[in-house]
């Protein structure tokens, strides 16, 4: 097996032959599609920290001496054939989640829809450009959400059936996983969205949309997905979602936190982005929750509306003296040691439990 750290750039190899054999297709098309895919392959391979792929991996690599299914080249061309797929659902969720939230810049860069905003009014076309940019950024979501199970269930580009031998089926039981984790991960933006619709400010509808949106798309399906691949038993790859959940919750707090007092430069959005976004997020729900009458009031009007730096200040200011950043410190140390006191007894072995505690470590403490 590959070691761990070397997983990002085999999985970026795995895009960049699939959007090698995609490109051309769109191209055929009309040049104007080949836009399209010219700005989801450089969504793709732009930036990106590749953790879900890593928890695939690793969640093959804890199967370990369990392992039911040999370990050959083409299993592990399978397994970094679906590392790179869910790269693609995470350009989905992203490419979406970019025009809901009105963002502008991710990753440092204008966001899709503003991508294709711009392109429309530089070529002097008829209509809304803003419209134009978000119909095209959710066509683009689209294709990625497609292309992602057609790399899935190695089904090749049409045109390039000739080239290679077609890979072997993904089993069954993996692609359970991979469906149940589709449907989570699109009813958590769901809930999300209703969630700032509503006003819901309750941990309860946080908590939800952590368990589902995140957690469970960002650590535990992954490893789950990983583990299936690799053959092993449900006992093992119960624990692994547990232990993804713990760690899922624990990466989304620290988002919360970075959301609001990020540096820009770091995580490549705006400073206060989510507050401006009306994110009703844990970290949020807590301050609401502890802060008395005029300070609730005070965060209650900076959400989901722009903010001069005087009113984010004011903002952090209440999330600080409410508590709720110390709260939601405590909670992602917390879910953080519970998942590792879990890894330590798993039964697989110790490389795959230090790669597991490597990961931990990296979603927790971070700057972006």
């Amino acid at each position: 097996m590959l070691n761990l750290t070397d997983v990002p750039a085999a999985v970026d190899a795995v895009l960049d032959e699939f959007f090698q054999a995609t490109g051309p297709i769109l191209e055929s098309i009309y040049p104007t599609v080949g836009d399209g895919g010219r700005a989801l392959r450089d969504f793709v391979m732009t930036g990106g920290k590749r953790i879900r792929p890593m928890f695939v991996y690793a969640g093959r690599h804890c199967a370990g001496d369990k392992i039911t299914v040999s370990e050959t080249p083409e299993s592990v061309a399978e397994t970094l054939r679906v590392c790179a797929a869910i790269e693609l659902i995470q350009a989905c969720a992203l490419v979406h989640d970019d025009i809901l939230d009105r963002s502008d810049t991710r990753r440092g860069n204008p966001t899709v829809h503003r991508r294709f905003e711009a392109l429309h009014r530089a070529r002097g076309w008829d209509r809304d450009a803003a419209h134009y940019g978000d119909s095209a950024a959710i066509l683009i979501g689209d294709l990625a959400l497609a292309w992602a199970d057609d790399l899935f269930h190695g089904v090749l580009p049409v045109g390039d059936t000739a080239q290679r031998e077609p890979p072997r089926p993904t089993p069954f039981a993996a692609s359970a996983v991979w469906s149940q984790m589709r449907t989570e991960v699109l009813a958590g933006q769901f809930l999300d969205i209703t969630n700032e619709a509503s006003g819901d400010e309750s941990s309860t509808a946080a908590e939800r949309v952590m368990a589902y949106k995140t957690a469970a798309y960002t650590v535990a399906r992954p490893l789950e997905l990983g583990a299936t691949l690799g053959g092993a038993d449900e006992t093992l790859r119960r624990e692994l979602h547990g232990i993804g959940i713990d760690l899922g919750i624990a990466f989304q707090l620290r988002d919360d936190l970075l959301g609001v007092f990020g540096d820009p430069v770091q995580t490549g959005k705006p400073s206060g982005d989510d507050l401006v976004a009306g994110k009703r997020t844990a970290l949020l729900a807590v301050a609401l929750q502890r802060a008395d009458g005029d300070a609730a009031a005070v965060l209650r009007a900076s959400i989901g509306r722009a903010l001069d730096e005087a009113e984010l200040a004011a903002a952090r200011g209440v999330l600080v003296d409410s508590g709720a950043v110390a709260e939601t410190e405590r909670q992602i140390t917390e879910r953080r040691d519970a998942g590792l006191a879990r890894i330590e007894g798993l039964d697989c072995a110790e490389s795959a439990r230090a790669d597991l505690r490597a990961l931990a470590h990296r979603i927790t403490v971070r700057s972006r």
